[in-house]
C-alpha cells in the first residue's frame, strides 16, 4: 500500500511521462520533427508553417486519440476486474468489441454502393458496440442479479458467437474483408479531427463517471455480505459499473477498433504499484492506459510494412493493436501462471 505522498508522486511521474510521449508522438512520422520544433509549433504562432500543419492537422488527432482511447480502455478494464472479481478481465469481455466489429462488417458488406461509407462507419460501430454490451448484460442477468462468474461465462459465449458471425459475413464479402482489418486488429492510423470530436463526448462523460465510482468499486471488491452491511445495493452497483465499463470500451472501439491488452495491462500495473484501493487504482489505470497506448503507437510508427498489393509502392506503419498484442501476451501468460499457483 503506497502512502498518499507516494501516490501523488506516481501521478506526477505518469503525467510527465505522458507529456514526453505526446511530444515524441507529434514529432514521429515520415518527416521527423525534433521536440523543440514540436513545442514551437504548439505554442508559437510564428513557427514554421509546415511544422504547424504537420503537427496540428496531421499528427495531433492521432496523438489525442492515443490519450483518450488508452485512458478509456485502462479505466474500463479496472472497472471490469472489480465487477468480475478477476484480474484477467478486460474490455473485450463486455461484448462491445465483437459487437462493433460485426456491425462494421455488415455495414461495409451491405452498403458498398454508398459514395463515402467511411463517414458513417464510426456511428455504425458505436451502435453495434453498445448492442453487444447490452446483449452480454441481458443474457447474464437473472432475477437475483448478476453473478461475476456467470457474467464471465456469458461474455465468452456471446463474444464467440458474434466473432463467428463476423467471420461468416467476411467470407461472403470481399469488400468488407479489405476494409475491416484495421478495425479487427485495432489501429490509430489515418485518424482525423472528426474522430476526435466523435470520441471526446464519450470520454468527457464516462471517464469522470468511472472515477467517481471508486467507492462502489471498493465495496464490490469485498464479499457480498460485507457489502450489504455497508449499505451498497450490490446488483444495481454491478450493473452500473459494467455499463460504465461498456460505454468506455464502446467509445474507444468506435474510433480505434479492437485494441487488445491495454485494459488488462493498465489495471494490473496500477494495482501492483498502488495497492487495491480503487480510489488510486482507477485514476492510475487510466493514466497507465494512456502511456501504454502512446508508447505502443510510437513503436507501431517506427516500423513499416509493404501491403501485399503488387502495384503499391507505399509502406504503412504497424497497427497499434498488433504491437499491444505482442507486448501483452507475455503479461497474460504470467498472470495466468500466477493465478493457477
Amino acid at each position: 500500500m503506497t502512502s498518499a505522498r507516494s501516490f501523488v508522486a506516481l501521478v506526477v511521474v505518469a503525467g510527465m511521462a505522458a507529456v514526453v510521449l505526446f511530444i515524441l508522438h507529434l514529432g514521429l512520422g515520415t518527416v521527423w520533427i525534433p521536440p523543440d520544433r514540436v513545442i514551437g509549433a504548439l505554442v508559437d504562432g510564428l513557427a514554421d508553417p509546415t511544422d504547424r500543419t504537420i503537427v496540428w492537422d496531421l499528427r495531433m488527432p492521432r496523438a489525442i486519440l492515443g490519450l483518450l482511447v488508452g485512458c478509456m480502455l485502462g479505466l474500463s478494464g479496472a472497472l471490469l476486474q472489480v465487477v468480475m472479481r478477476n484480474r484477467l478481465a478486460e474490455p473485450g469481455l463486455t461484448g462491445v468489441s465483437t459487437g462493433g466489429i460485426l456491425a462494421a462488417v455488415l455495414f461495409l458488406g451491405g452498403v458498398w454502393g454508398l459514395p463515402q461509407p467511411g463517414r458513417l462507419l464510426p456511428f455504425v460501430v458505436l451502435v453495434g458496440a453498445l448492442a453487444g454490451g447490452i446483449l452480454v448484460l441481458l443474457v447474464s442477468s437473472k432475477r437475483g442479479g448478476i453473478d461475476p462468474l456467470r457474467l464471465i461465462l456469458t461474455a465468452v459465449i456471446v463474444n464467440a458467437i458474434l466473432g463467428s458471425l463476423t467471420a461468416i459475413v467476411m467470407l461472403r464479402s470481399n469488400y468488407a474483408l479489405g476494409n475491416i482489418l484495421s478495425w479487427l486488429i485495432g489501429s490509430l492510423h489515418g485518424r482525423v479531427w472528426d474522430d476526435v470530436w466523435l470520441a471526446l463526448p464519450w470520454a468527457a462523460v464516462a471517464i469522470p463517471a468511472g472515477l467517481l465510482a471508486a467507492r462502489a468499486a471498493n465495496v464490490l471488491q469485498i464479499d457480498d455480505e460485507s457489502g450489504r452491511a455497508l449499505g451498497l445495493p450490490l446488483q444495481p452497483a454491478r450493473v452500473a459499473l459494467f455499463g460504465l465499463a461498456g460505454v468506455l470500451a464502446a467509445g474507444a472501439v468506435t474510433v480505434s477498433g479492437a485494441i487488445p491488452f491495454v485494459g488488462l495491462m493498465a489495471p494490473n500495473a496500477a494495482r501492483a504499484v498502488a495497492g487495491a484501493d480503487a480510489r488510486r487504482v482507477l485514476p492510475l489505470a487510466a493514466m497507465i492506459g494512456c502511456l501504454l497506448l502512446l508508447a505502443a503507437d510510437l513503436v507501431a510508427q517506427s516500423f513499416s510494412i509493404k501491403p501485399p498489393i503488387p502495384s503499391s509502392a507505399y509502406r504503412v506503419g504497424l497497427p497499434v493493436g498488433a504491437v499491444m498484442a505482442i507486448l501483452g501476451a507475455p503479461l497474460l501468460i504470467f498472470l495466468i501462471r500466477r493465478s493457477t499457483r
